[in-house]
């Protein structure tokens, strides 16, 4: 199931390579680019730049939060799917610092700084409490230990250093990877703690879709789901963004 969705995601990933867009001009990008570079850390269109409607959460608070659940026996489905959102968070942080530090939008900087490392976090809290082995361990940005996702990286790196619109639709195409494996593995799963992990990573990403197809339609685009079925993506994008979860 894993590899048929990889496979999805690469899909969408060719298509974000030949589809037609409206570009804008070399020119607008630098003003865009050095416009993002100057500004704040809090913009003021928070909820165009993502990641910007809870309030940031410490490791221990994250994991106190986990531990208030009982302790239960886990299946190897449970195990799978902590050991794969691990690295799949991390891969997403990993992914809006490098298109960060291109294009300097504040989209990606907020999300990977405030979002998806208190979601990494969470997962974590998740590897410790069970006595896991975490796959992360000391790897840093960019470098991870299942080969299939370290080569996902860096087709997606690569997709999104194309341009600042590219980037934003590989940002999108992330959330919505991010929201089916979530949904895979939260059929899978009973403990009352990965639920609550789950479902918070998915509210996660449901806001950064909103956040990342937003920032689209400002440059003209509108974006298409690569992986989401169409109603359940429209469904997400007409919602009004999620507050309370954690991260």
């Amino acid at each position: 199931m894993k590899k048929k969705l990889f496979g999805l995601m690469l899909v969408g990933v060719m298509l974000l390579t030949i589809a037609a867009g409206c570009l804008t001009t070399t020119e607008t990008i630098t003003q865009t680019i050095t416009l993002t570079k100057t500004a704040t850390q809090q913009p003021t269109n928070l909820e165009n730049a993502g990641g910007a409607v809870t309030a940031p959460t410490g490791y221990q608070a994250v994991a106190d939060l986990v531990s208030s659940y009982p302790v239960e026996e886990l299946t190897q489905d449970e195990i799978d799917g902590i050991l794969w959102m691990r690295e799949e968070e991390k891969l997403a942080r990993d992914v809006y610092l490098t298109l960060y530090e291109k294009w300097g939008l504040q989209i990606f900087y907020n999300i990977a700084t405030r979002s998806e490392q208190t979601h990494m976090d969470m997962v974590l809290a998740l590897i410790e409490k069970y006595n896991l082995t975490d796959p992360v361990g000391d790897n840093g940005i960019g470098e991870f230990t299942n080969p299939e996702i370290q080569a996902l990286y860096d087709k997606l790196v690569a997709e999104g250093s194309k341009s600042v619109e590219d980037a934003l639709k590989v940002g999108a195409l992330i959330e919505e990877v991010d929201i089916k494996d979530l949904e895979e593995w939260l059929a899978k799963s009973d403990n009352e703690d990965i639920k609550f992990v789950y479902e918070n990573l998915m509210m996660g990403s449901r806001n950064h879709l909103r956040a990342f197809v937003r920032n689209l339609e400002n440059y003209g685009i509108t974006y298409q789901p690569q992986v989401l079925p169409q109603d359940q993506y429209e469904q997400i994008i007409n919602t009004p963004m999620e507050m309370g979860h954690v991260g």
